[in-house]
């Protein structure tokens, strides 16, 4: 059973677009599923046909003045027309990437701006399951989730590179990372939703 996982971002410099690559390459890895990788840049039908069509979607922003972008806001606000055709993408999974250029950089604040827009739709939300990395003594850059955060995949990219230096192969492997994972959990939820309303119709 094939199921279609959109991952939909803004990127002002092209690091958060590595990011979104990386997300995308992730789901790619699970069997049976089409993966589209679209840009939230110009709000189009084809944009909106991609994002009802699919069983999960991704939500990619960089992490700007503490928040989400003003591209991705607006996207958010564009969506109140989907909201209110009796809530078009209830039930679908999601989730969220962001990058910026400081280590923390309140990446949070826009994690949490992109799980509650999901929650408004009624969406089920999936993090990251791994654990946090370059925490002990021993540790280093080069751990996965290097950055701990488990609402969503962060990543951090230098001010004064390019993004064909950064993010690092750390913050790209998490990035797959919570693609594969939400890829898995949309052939789950999938699965199960087909069985009960196979026992419903069989009675």
């Amino acid at each position: 059973m094939q199921i279609k996982v959109a991952v939909a971002y803004h990127s002002g410099y092209g690091h958060t677009a590595k990011q979104a690559a990386a997300v995308a390459a992730g789901a790619e890895k699970v069997p049976d599923t089409q993966v589209r990788l679209v840009s939230l840049a110009e709000l189009n039908d084809e944009l909106w046909e991609v994002l009802q069509e699919s069983d999960a979607l991704i939500f990619g922003t960089p992490t700007y003045m503490g928040g989400s972008s003003a591209v991705f806001r607006a996207f958010v606000e564009a969506t109140s027309a989907v909201w209110g055709d009796n809530m078009r993408w209830k039930n679908k999974i999601a989730g969220g990437f962001t990058n910026s250029g400081n280590m923390a950089g309140d990446k949070l604040n826009a994690l949490i701006d992109i799980a509650l827009f999901a929650a408004q739709h009624g969406m089920i939300w999936v993090g990251l399951a791994e654990y946090g990395g370059w925490n002990t003594s021993t540790g280093s850059p080069e751990d996965l989730n290097r950055l701990g955060s488990w609402l969503g995949a962060m990543s951090q990219s230098n001010n004064d590179e390019g993004a064909d230096v950064t993010p690092c192969a750390s913050d790209l492997r998490t990035a797959e990372a919570l693609g594969r994972r939400i890829a898995e959990t949309a052939h789950i939820h999938r699965a199960g939703r087909a069985a009960v309303e196979f026992d419903e119709v069989s009675g």
